[in-house]
């Protein structure tokens, strides 16, 4: 049932150039993944090393939670009393940044700036505004990096090993990839964008360094981000998946906490704004726009990452899923039809798979809108494999937002 709906991505749409899926609960797990790990064809396997991109959040809200726990970090208080670096940000609660319910805007894009000191410079001179349209956003991550460090009296991946790499048994999970392990490293590169009149190609992402362009340049200098960067396995992220079912990385008092929406209402056209919790996404009213599949419960906590990827986790059905990609590689990733066109213009179907020819003549699988594709395709066969039905909230509807 999982190879089937993995060779749809792999095989038979080329949608992804790898997939592996994860199911199950904190004891027991189904998984498969097929496709190829990098342009010479060579097979993904357990060993293969994923970029995370944004699932790398998880890891930082989870550690949040924890210092709290741990009487080391008060939420509530300005997070300039743990990043002092961060001036003006001396009236934003920790909580604030946490939930996503305040913009945070750089001078200039962190990502432009020519060396990762001049990048630092942007990012320690972000500044709070209202949030007025995507709540979501790679900063708050990025400065709680640095609350962590401050709260805990020591370096990110300090805590995060002693905390939570080392208890479970997660020996594969790295921010910077050891030499050795380079060769298990997914590749990456080869990134192709049409924005309206623009086509735009990355090229040069090496094994074992970060896809995301403000890790990228950020983490040159040995550091690490607190929004992308970390590099694991699908044995440990599944090691993570149940352990944070099992209760062993953060309480359940922790886990209901990070599941509330903090961003999520109605607009008065009718639309909806982002439901995000504690850098992560929580169950939305509607599917489409749901990172939390139809199968998990409004306790549930879930994460995509750019390169192809999705974690849910539910407390409360007791069941977890992980899909591990990569729908970079040599593929188109964003399509914005410049002025007039549309999808079928540039030789895509309506959910954004085909092929595009580029300006070179190539032709290029398409991975746009790869995200609203995992519930018919993924989402549906693990409801069936797991048994589980679709989950309904009790009394007249879902919550607004506090």
């Amino acid at each position: 049932m999982l190879c089937d709906a993995i060779g749809y991505f792999t095989e038979e749409k080329r949608i992804l150039s790898c997939l592996s899926v994860t199911c199950g609960t904190a004891e027991s797990e189904y998984h498969a993944m097929r496709g190829v790990a990098d342009r010479d064809g060579a097979p993904v396997h357990e060993g293969s090393l994923y970029d995370l991109a944004s699932l790398t959040k998880l890891f930082t809200g989870l550690m949040v939670m924890r210092l709290r726990e741990e009487g080391l970090l008060d939420i509530s208080r300005p997070v300039t009393d743990y990043a002092p670096q961060f001036t003006k940000l001396d009236g934003v609660s920790v909580d604030q940044v946490l939930g996503f319910e305040i913009a945070l805007v750089t001078p200039e894009r962190v990502d432009t700036q020519p060396d990762r000191e001049a990048g630092l410079r942007q990012l320690f001179a972000v500044e709070p505004r209202p949030v007025t349209g995507r709540a979501y956003s790679d900063m708050h991550a990025m400065v709680l990096k640095y609350v962590i460090e401050g709260a805990a009296g020591e370096r990110y991946m300090d805590v995060l090993s002693r905390r939570v790499l080392r208890p479970l048994g997660m020996e594969s999970t790295f921010a910077h990839v050891p030499e050795s392990r380079l060769r298990d490293c997914i590749c990456y590169d080869g990134e192709h964008r049409i924005e309206g009149e623009r086509w735009l190609v990355r090229e040069g992402i090496a094994p074992g360094t970060p896809h995301d362009p403000k890790a990228h340049l950020l983490m040159q200098g040995g550091d690490v981000c607190g929004h992308a960067g970390l590099f694991s396995t699908r044995g440990d992220m599944t090691r993570l998946c149940q352990g944070v079912l099992r209760l062993d990385v953060v309480s359940r008092e922790s886990l209901r906490y990070m599941a509330r929406n903090r961003t999520g209402r109605r607009l008065p056209d009718g639309g909806w704004t982002q439901f995000l919790g504690c850098q992560c996404y929580v169950k939305h009213p509607e599917q489409y726009y749901s990172e939390i599949p139809l199968y998990m419960s409004d306790q549930a906590i879930g994460l995509s990452g750019f390169t192809g990827h999705h974690i849910g986790i539910d407390p409360v059905t007791g069941v977890f899923t992980l899909f591990l990609g990569n729908r970079v590689m040599d593929r188109l990733t964003v399509l914005v039809p410049a002025q007039g066109r549309s999808r079928a213009d540039y030789g895509l179907a309506e959910d954004g798979s085909g092929q595009v020819r580029w300006s070179d003549g190539r032709l290029l699988f398409s991975s746009v809108d790869y995200v609203h594709q995992k519930d018919s395709k993924l989402h549906a066969p693990i409801r069936a494999l797991l048994r589980l039905p679709h989950w309904r909230p009790e009394g007249n509807g879902w919550p607004s937002c506090p």
